[in-house]
C-alpha cells in the first residue's frame, strides 16, 4: 500500500457536523427501525480543499455499541491529538490502532484525511489507493416489510430497476415463509437474507429450512459478537454463511476463516475502522478464495461514495449494498446522486477524492449541530 507513505501537511480547520435526513420510508431490521438518517460528518480543510468523513454510527446503540455521541468524544479527545503535520498516513494509521475498539470513530477520521490527501494530489480516491477503475455492481437491501405481498412487490420494483442482487431482512417468525413467497415469484434472482443476529443455535433446524431456496448467503444469523457458534452452524447448512457485525478487524476475519465460521465476508468500511483495514481484510479473503462485498449503513452520499471507490479493490466480487440515492432520500447532501445505468451498474463519482460535492446551502438545510474542533489560526 504505497499510499500509506503519503505525508500529511498542515490542516487549517476541522469541524464536526450532525445532519438529519428523513428517509423516504422507515428502514427496519430485527432489532429496531429508523425513520431518518442522523449522521455525524467530519470536515478537514487545508488550503481551500476539504476532506470528508462520514460516521456510520447511529445516535442510538440498537445496531452497534458505538453511537454518534461516543464517536464525537473519541474523535475530539483521542484521534485529533494524534494528527501531526509531517507524519505519513501510515504513521497516523499505526497510532490510531493503539485505541481499543471505536472502529466507527476511527473510520470517520481516517477517511476524511485520506479524502483530503487524494484531493491535494488531484486524484480520484480509487487512484490514490492504487486501485483500477471499474463499474460497480448494484445491490439493494430491503428492510422488514408488513407482509409477504409487500415484500414481493418491493422485490419486483428492485428487479425492474436492474439491481444485480436483492437482500431481504428476516427475523424469527418472519423468515422461511417470506423467503418462499419471494422465491415462488422470482425463482432465479440472486437473493440473500440478513438476520442481524436474531437467531441462536437452537434455531438451526429453522435456518436449515432456508437451504431449499438457493440463497447466495445467510448474513449474520447469530449474535453480533459471535464467531465460534457460527462455525458450528455453518457445518449444518448448505447455504453459505456471511459474517458482518462480528467482524471488526483483520484479526476477526482471520479467526472466522480459520474456524470455517463463514464462506463470505461483508466488509463495512465504516464499521471496521476505515479504508486501510478494509483493504487488508479484502486481501486476506482473496488469498483464501473467500469472496467479499461492501455492506451499506444507509449512508449519505459521502459515505456511499467511499463504499463505491472501495469496491474497485480485488476480492469484491459480489454485489454490495450499493443502491440508488433516491431509494432513501428525497434530497441528499451530496452531488451527483447514485444512479443505476441501463445494466444496473454504478459509475464511480467523477471528481477528485471521493468525487462528490457537498453544496453549502443543502448542507446547511439538514445540519442540526456544528462545532469547530480545531483551527490552526486559533
Amino acid at each position: 500500500m504505497k499510499f500509506l507513505q503519503t505525508p500529511i501537511g498542515p490542516v487549517d480547520h476541522i469541524d464536526l457536523l450532525t445532519v438529519r435526513l428523513p428517509f423516504i420510508q422507515p428502514f427496519a431490521i430485527s432489532s429496531y427501525a429508523w425513520s431518518c438518517k442522523e449522521a455525524l460528518l467530519l470536515r478537514v480543510e487545508a488550503e481551500g480543499l476539504v476532506g470528508w468523513g462520514e460516521c456510520v454510527a447511529d445516535p442510538d446503540p440498537f445496531y452497534a455499541p458505538e453511537t454518534t455521541g461516543s464517536c464525537r468524544y473519541i474523535i475530539e479527545k483521542f484521534l485529533l491529538p494524534l494528527l501531526e503535520p509531517g507524519m505519513t498516513l501510515g504513521d497516523l494509521s499505526e497510532r490510531m490502532h493503539k485505541l481499543r475498539g471505536n472502529q466507527m470513530a476511527r473510520a470517520t477520521f481516517e477517511n476524511a484525511v485520506i479524502d483530503l490527501l487524494a484531493k491535494q494530489q488531484g486524484l480520484r480516491l480509487y487512484e490514490f489507493l492504487g486501485l483500477p477503475e471499474k463499474k460497480i455492481m448494484s445491490g439493494i437491501s430491503l428492510g422488514l416489510q408488513e407482509s409477504p405481498d409487500k415484500l414481493v412487490q418491493a422485490v419486483q420494483e428492485a428487479i425492474a430497476k436492474g439491481y444485480h442482487r436483492v437482500k431481504m431482512k428476516v427475523k424469527q417468525g418472519q423468515d422461511v415463509e417470506w423467503v418462499a413467497a419471494v422465491r415462488q415469484r422470482f425463482p432465479d434472482i440472486p437473493l440473500m437474507v440478513d438476520a442481524n443476529g436474531d437467531y441462536t443455535l437452537a434455531d438451526g433446524s429453522r435456518l436449515a429450512g432456508l437451504d431449499a431456496f438457493g440463497l447466495m448467503m445467510i448474513e449474520q444469523p447469530l449474535s453480533y459478537s459471535d464467531i465460534f457458534q457460527h462455525s458450528l452452524l455453518q457445518r449444518r447448512l448448505q447455504t453459505p454463511l456471511c459474517l458482518d457485525e462480528s467482524i471488526h478487524s483483520l484479526e476477526d476475519a482471520e479467526t472466522a476463516l480459520a474456524l470455517g465460521a463463514c464462506r463470505i465476508i461483508n466488509i463495512k468500511q465504516g464499521r471496521v475502522g476505515g479504508l486501510i483495514e478494509s483493504l487488508r481484510m479484502a486481501e486476506l479473503a482473496a488469498a483464501a478464495g473467500v469472496p467479499v462485498w461492501s455492506g451499506g449503513m444507509d449512508e449519505t452520499g459521502i459515505g456511499r461514495a467511499v463504499n463505491i471507490h472501495l469496491q474497485t479493490a480485488a476480492g469484491f466480487t459480489l454485489p454490495g449494498d450499493t443502491s440508488e440515492t433516491s431509494r432513501y432520500f428525497h434530497e441528499d447532501i451530496a452531488d451527483p446522486p447514485v444512479v443505476l445505468d441501463g445494466e444496473g451498474y454504478i459509475a464511480i463519482p467523477p471528481g477528485p477524492g471521493i468525487g462528490v460535492e457537498v453544496p453549502a446551502d443543502r448542507l446547511a438545510r439538514y445540519t442540526i449541530q456544528q462545532e469547530r474542533l480545531y483551527s490552526r489560526k486559533g
